[in-house]
């Protein structure tokens, strides 16, 4: 089933030509009597196929339970009197899907959570394909959401692989494109996902959160030995180019444990100096 237009017209005149009928019929109830129930009821038909649709709303027509059309400008309209007309929004609408908890991945547990950010665009689909349209889209969200959770880790251990809390833009994506092709059947246009809310489980938070101190000390400790050695490795480069000091073996071992001491202990360093003669 697809939406397409009813067949409708500008009300004003089936306005003016009901209230004729009805002011005309009080006339010949008197006149000629059998003739005015038939233009009463005229009337009431015509008053009746009269309606309104507001900004961002549509009317759906249906006669004797099949679909003939909708009617989507705002206005006064009239159409088939005896038609039943279902008013439905055409509005933005927001979604927040409530804090699920999940298994990335890896198989750890996760909370997560999305905003989803929706509108009918298909008013028969809508409401003759589906049971109902919202409960749809919001049960379709959150299985999309732990669909997508379980297939993507908390955090990336590679630097090209896409994980939830470091690549939430491609991980939005990836949503909305799931959700909307759940929602199509339903008529509904996904416009925008975005996280709301990620975060590992309370059982295991606080383990995780030594793991990443574990491994942000492991980073700046391979950071700072990698500068001390080039530091080094430029300093015995210097003293022996500007012809300073020659060092054989074991001085050169001696100057590059103090200097990589120095440069890598975490704690501050007291110079010892040797007070000891040279003897001729």
């Amino acid at each position: 089933m697809k939406e397409h237009r009813a067949i409708c017209m500008q009300g004003l005149v089936p306005l003016i030509f009901s209230s004729g009928l009805l002011f005309f019929g009080m006339f010949l109830a008197k006149g000629i009597p059998l003739l005015f129930p038939f233009v009463i009821l005229a009337a009431i038909l015509g008053f009746k196929g009269l309606f309104i649709v507001g900004p961002n709303e549509a009317r759906v027509l249906t006669f004797f339970g099949k679909y003939i059309g909708t009617v989507r400008e705002s206005g006064f309209w009239f159409a088939n009197p005896l038609a039943g007309k279902q008013t439905i929004s055409l509005k933005v609408n927001n979604f927040q899907s409530p804090q699920l908890k999940v298994n990335d991945a890896q198989g750890n547990p996760i909370e997560i959570g999305a905003v989803i950010v929706w509108r009918v665009v298909d008013t028969a689909k809508a409401l003759f394909e589906v049971q109902n349209y919202r409960e749809f889209i919001h049960i379709q969200c959150e299985t999309a959401l732990r669909h997508l959770a379980s297939h993507y880790p908390y955090e990336p251990h590679t630097p090209d692989e896409i994980a939830l809390r470091s690549h939430q833009a491609e991980v939005a994506t990836k949503l909305r494109t799931e959700v909307q092709e759940r929602a199509a059947l339903a008529g509904i246009e996904i416009i925008e996902t975005q996280l709301s809310h990620l975060a590992y489980s309370p059982e295991i938070a606080q383990a995780m959160l030594r793991r990443q101190q574990a491994q942000a000390v492991i980073a700046a400790r391979q950071m700072i030995v990698d500068g001390a050695v080039g530091m080094v490795e430029m300093a015995l480069r210097k003293l022996e180019a500007d012809g300073v000091v020659t060092f054989d073996n074991n001085s050169r071992a001696a100057l590059v444990n103090n200097l990589m001491v120095t440069l890598v202990s975490e704690q501050h360093i007291q110079p010892v100096l040797s007070t000891a003669q040279v003897k001729g």
